[in-house]
């Protein structure tokens, strides 16, 4: 026959409780106490109390698990803030959707993996044990499933780019001189994780043509790395010349007669060269008739370049107004293309935007032409009969939360800061490893 003992409590020699029953409350030890398993025996029924799926951020409790949905998006689950050691939370992605939309970590006042930085699970029916040890450390995983080499990762975050390219040089022409192209001109969003090494290249503005020589195309401006979509705007193509029409870029020359009073002229160059969406330029002007007198504007990266306009004493056309953007916190316009340049008569005015204007030998004074400016990748201003003028050297900016912002670069960008991101802008070429 079995036997059975009735008692409320049993107790050691010392009085203090082993076992206890209150209620339906059965307590083993007391605290301070270790309760120990023998080795070889086996324990059922304990473990983390599981709770309804969650699909919203929420903050966990200690000693619980959670079925966590992202398929409507991404969420932040925030640990317990006075977290004893031994705690642990549980996570698991319920609808296989962590790789599309992963669940950030967010340890709160203490630390994940001894740091507060916030980390995420990224790996589609990825889970993980996580477990209080110590202030240093905080909380860390301790056990975890289909998450690869790291059950946590790190939390990737979007970067705004803008990419502006050198400017093209003015034309120096014997029929009139044309203003150089803009730099091309785009924007890009993109995410990353950190530790990418993203490469900026600033490209140079096209060198001022001597008397009669070719005008000269700026350089290209691009960022690459890991997992990035490359972004590259093309350089601006130079004004007319005596031996070739205005070159396509990212917003082509100007266009410009072949002689003094020639009956000849060359076109303006093609803008948007290679073809980009949205458009990274425009084109340039075109020759108007009577063409040897002065040159068209070159194109900018919000609109086309003006024609020149009449004979000796007539109008040289105006470049292209370039595009603002406000990535630095202020809105600044960049892009604008080049003047025509004129021997006797009316100069046409460089494009906002670091367009230079075109020069004049008539009437006196004479003007020289103005370089596009540079790190806003304008094009040069032209000139007929005389030396033209450079395009502006291109610039790269990036914008990213300031949270985010690992201070790493290379190649000295100027940095600032805008509401709550970090900016910075590099003038020349270099690094930043996100």
């Amino acid at each position: 026959m079995a036997s059975i003992i009735k008692v409320d409590t049993i107790q050691d020699q010392d009085g203090n409780n082993i076992i206890n029953e209150n209620a339906n409350t059965i307590t083993i030890g007391k605290s301070g106490d270790t309760v120990q398993v023998a080795a070889g025996a086996t324990l059922e029924g304990a473990g983390l109390a599981w709770q309804s799926v969650q699909t919203t951020g929420f903050t966990a409790s200690a000693g619980n698990g959670y079925p966590c949905n992202t398929t409507s998006g991404g969420f932040t689950v925030t640990l317990p803030a006075s977290p004893s050691v031994g705690d642990q939370v549980q996570i698991v992605d319920y609808a296989g959707t962590f790789d599309t939309n992963g669940l950030v970590i967010d340890p709160g006042s203490n630390n994940l993996q001894g740091s507060t930085t916030d980390l995420q699970l990224d790996g589609e029916r990825e889970g993980v044990i996580l477990t209080y040890v110590d202030a240093t450390q905080g909380w860390i995983a301790t056990s975890g499933i289909n998450e690869g080499t790291n059950a946590l990762g790190p939390v990737s975050y979007s970067i705004d780019f803008l990419v502006v390219a050198g400017g093209g040089s003015g034309g120096s022409s014997g029929g009139g001189g044309a203003g150089g192209g803009a730099g091309g001109f785009r924007t890009s969003t993109q995410t990353v994780t950190p530790g990418t090494a993203i490469t900026v290249t600033v490209g140079n503005g096209g060198a001022g043509p001597s008397t009669g020589a070719s005008s000269n195309d700026g350089s290209d401006s691009s960022i690459s790395g890991s997992g990035l979509t490359t972004i590259t705007s093309a350089g601006g193509g130079g004004g007319a010349s005596p031996n070739h029409a205005g070159r396509s870029g990212g917003s082509g020359g100007g266009g410009a007669g072949t002689t003094a009073g020639g009956g000849a002229y060359h076109a303006g160059g093609a803008g948007n060269t290679p073809s980009t969406s949205p458009s990274q330029g425009n084109d340039g002007g075109t020759a108007s008739a009577p063409y040897g007198y002065n040159g068209a504007g070159g194109g900018g990266a919000g609109a086309v370049g003006t024609s020149n306009v009449g004979a000796d004493g007539g109008t040289a056309g105006s470049g292209g107004n370039g595009t603002a953007s406000s990535i630095t916190g202020s809105s600044v316009t960049y892009a604008g293309g080049g003047g025509g340049g004129v021997y006797n008569g009316t100069i046409g005015s460089g494009g906002t935007g670091g367009g230079g204007d075109g020069g004049k030998n008539l009437p006196a004074p004479a003007v020289s032409p103005q370089d596009g400016t540079d790190n806003l990748g304008g094009g040069g201003g032209g000139h007929r009969d005389n030396p033209a003028a450079a395009g502006g050297k291109g610039v790269v900016i990036l914008s990213v939360p300031t949270t985010n912002y690992s201070g790493t670069t290379t190649g000295s960008p100027t940095v600032s800061t805008s509401g709550s991101n970090t900016i910075m802008q590099f003038n020349g070429s270099g690094s930043y490893t996100a």
